[in-house]
């Protein structure tokens, strides 16, 4: 089992430069769509997206394995929010992954009669869900640290409040400034949070705008695309970027 969940780990590299190259193609067919001598560069680039695609499902059909597997590492968490967001996301995932494994199947030939809208559908609202789900997590972690915040800078108000009262009541006076203020640091000082944050943003805007729930273009969700899939590279490089499941 180790070396299968190996296996799709280097899989999943391969996954992120396909689907930096997809959302390229996807971005750059949005930006020169409109100029009449580019019509054959952009139907390239659309074939090339397309290929990228289909070569991304294939890459991914052992990862309901691998997403089974992170599910029940996180149902072990100490941690209840955590726990429940991340184990129900990889479930999500894994269910988001089968039905990928279901569309590459009708894709590939094997078996042409799958309604492919239906299960591209369903597939959309796993990811969907999914994403949800680590931005719920995310916004628990930067709660929590803010409130480790809150009661740092409480016990510096209690040990030195003759000291600095000035300064505390200008604090104090503007709340929304020291908020983001302290929001600013807490991001600044935690990598990886930012960074997930940043990516299940940027992932959003697919499937918001395949659910009809906020319509975008193909230049948006280009942008986002690679952006989210930049930020996939340098956590798969640098794995102590990447925020502890």
């Amino acid at each position: 089992m180790e070396g299968f969940v190996d296996f799709t780990n280097r899989c999943q590299g391969r996954d992120q430069l396909f689907r930096a190259t997809q959302y390229t193609c996807m971005l750059l067919s949005y930006l020169i769509e409109n100029k009449a001598d580019k019509k054959k560069l952009v139907m390239k680039l659309k074939q090339l997206e397309s290929s990228m695609s289909s070569g991304r499902k294939m890459f991914r059909l052992g990862n309901v394995v691998h997403a089974l597997v992170a599910a029940r590492r996180s149902a072990a968490l100490p941690a209840a929010v955590p726990r429940l967001c991340l184990t129900a996301s990889h479930l999500s995932r894994a269910l988001y992954f089968l039905c990928d494994a279901v569309l590459w199947l009708r894709s590939a030939g094997l078996q042409p009669r799958i309604d492919g809208p239906k299960w591209h559908h369903w597939a959309t609202k796993c990811y969907y869900c999914s994403l949800l789900l680590n931005l719920a997590r995310d916004c628990y972690e930067i709660c929590w640290r803010l409130e480790q915040a809150a009661l740092e800078e409480k016990t510096k108000e209690n040990c030195f409040w003759q000291e600095h009262s000035e300064e505390i009541n200008g604090v104090k006076s503007d709340g929304l400034h020291s908020f983001l203020c302290q929001l600013f640091q807490i991001l600044k000082r935690n990598p990886p949070l930012l960074l997930d944050l940043v990516k299940n943003l940027c992932d959003l805007s697919g499937p918001l705008d395949t659910l009809g729930i906020y319509k975008t273009n193909s230049g948006v969700i280009g942008f986002c695309g690679l952006l989210s899939s930049l930020v996939g590279i340098l956590t798969l490089a640098s794995p102590h970027l990447k925020l502890k499941q």
